[in-house]
């Protein structure tokens, strides 16, 4: 009994001092769960906050020039044809590549607004603008000849001359757009989004009623249309320089004209270029395969169905890109901070958001797919054929989610030049040739297209994730640095 007792009191000090010990450090644990929620918690409220106000953008965008489309649609057959093959043609030869150059702003104007180099963000933006301005001229002159270039690509004569007016008549849009999209990333990267909602939402208000009062009364037609379009693009411009002007929200990053801003402009076209690659290589393949539509057999029908599969992956795409713009903010502005571990939570987070909505969206599409080709279409043969497409592409915007919010975070790193090789190789060494292949030659008709497309997706996501989680954060937020600092020293005084 003694020796049993005298155990006891020789286990009973060991028990007690193991005991501390698993109790402080499970005290640390619960701490450091507890603190690490904290940040998870709060890094959603941060991305919640600046998702919606940025989806909201996005969708009110794209819905400007669909208002105008629409509108001619009720003209006839013949107008609408040659707005919309006018709206396409814009898109390739300026819109898209106006908004990749301008999306070197998340880089520069999100990494100093968070290393707190307020003032950089004007001039940068300034910069940003003279550039893009300067690229418009030549845009204008291709938009001046739209119905030749048609036509010697071969279109329809009628189409062509018709899309030609269009076209002619949104030549001031294409200012308007550049600057449009430096107004919005400047105001983006400092998480002021909500006066991007008004100024959006009051333009695209405006743009009905003028639409209406331009082509039906005043007569103009299809050009009242188009002439309605960079009406409503310079007002956005207009009410937000205004904003950034006099609004306090501003007072720091926006100290007027400086000629500092025509510094280091190499500097940015060696972001500039890339990212308007990334975006054109992207937007380039879609126009692609719907011109490969036309070449199947019953090219009526597999056109219908690929162009409301655009549609729909095109809506879709609005919400993944304001989540992409969510997740360049976040980690451009932590990485400027200095923050590189909360920078890989906001990659992680937004990553996680956007996953969960292409899950709910693509089920979402899959369960009304039987009933969603009759919003578009009268047609039980194009309803059909549109609900055995609709999973492949519920699946491909699963993936699509993905790569753009990857994208996001690569602008945010300053990683465009990769994004534009991985965009090459996805697309192009990928997904046309696999598109070709499948709809051609195994005779998968519309939906092999769109397997093309899917894959290039796929391709194009596991790149950059593999990027993505290869990454030393340190040492991008080390680059970070250097890069805020550099753009703000003139070349000619380093020298």
């Amino acid at each position: 009994m003694m020796e049993k007792g005298t155990g006891s009191s020789l286990n009973s000090p060991l028990l007690h001092i193991s005991g501390d010990g698993l109790n402080f450090s499970g005290e640390r644990r619960a701490d450091d769960k507890y603190h690490r929620r904290q940040q998870v918690a709060e890094e959603i409220k941060k991305q919640l906050w600046l998702a919606g106000p940025l989806i909201l953008v996005s969708l009110l965008q794209y819905c400007l020039q669909m208002i105008s489309v629409m509108f001619v649609g009720h003209l006839g057959e013949l107008p609408l044809s040659g707005a919309s093959m006018a709206t396409s043609f814009a898109t390739v030869t300026g819109f898209s590549l106006l908004m990749g150059m301008a999306s070197a702003l998340d880089t520069f104007c999100g990494q100093s607004y968070g290393a707190k180099q307020y003032h950089m963000l004007g001039i940068q933006m300034q910069r940003a603008m003279f550039v893009l301005i300067l690229v418009s001229i030549p845009l204008a002159v291709i938009w001046a000849n739209t119905g030749e270039i048609l036509k010697l690509l071969g279109q329809d004569a009628e189409i062509a001359a018709e899309a030609g007016k269009y076209a002619i008549c949104m030549i001031p849009s294409v200012f308007a757009y550049g600057l449009l999209q430096c107004l919005n990333r400047f105001l983006q990267t400092q998480n002021v989004v909500f006066p991007m909602v008004i100024c959006s939402g009051i333009a695209v208000l405006l743009h009905i009623p003028m639409c209406w009062i331009l082509v039906f009364k005043v007569g103009l037609e299809l050009r009242g249309a188009a002439m309605a379009n960079s009406i409503s693009y310079s007002f956005n411009v207009f009410i937000a320089m205004l904003y950034v002007k006099y609004s306090s929200s501003c007072s720091k990053s926006w100290t007027g004209f400086s000629v500092q801003a025509f510094h280091n402009i190499p500097s940015f076209l060696k972001l500039a270029i890339p990212s308007a690659c990334m975006v054109c290589l992207e937007m380039w393949s879609f126009e692609l395969i719907v011109l490969l539509s036309g070449l199947l057999p019953n090219p009526k029908l597999e056109t219908s169905v690929l162009s409301i599969s655009l549609t729909t992956a095109a809506v879709i795409w609005t919400i993944s890109f304001g989540m992409s713009g969510v997740g360049s903010t976040r980690v451009s502005n932590e990485l400027g901070a200095g923050h590189p571990a909360t920078a890989k939570l906001a990659g992680c987070v937004v990553m996680t958001m956007v996953a969960i909505h292409g899950l709910l969206v693509g089920t979402f599409f899959i369960l009304i797919r039987n009933v969603w080709g009759y919003a578009f279409s009268n047609e039980r043969e194009v309803a059909e054929y549109l609900a055995k497409m609709l999973p492949i592409v519920a699946v491909s915007e699963f993936f699509s989610g993905l790569q753009c919010v990857l994208s996001g975070i690569a602008r945010g790193c300053g990683w465009q030049k990769i994004g534009a090789y991985v965009n090459l190789g996805s697309y192009y060494i990928v997904g046309i040739p696999s598109a070709v292949l499948l709809a051609f030659v195994f005779h998968f008709g519309g939906k092999g297209l769109w397997f093309g497309i899917m894959f290039a997706l796929l391709v194009q996501a596991f790149s950059l994730a593999t990027i993505t989680i290869r990454t030393n954060w340190d040492q991008e937020a080390k680059k970070a640095t250097e890069r805020v600092y550099d753009a703000a020293i003139p070349r000619n005084i380093v020298s």
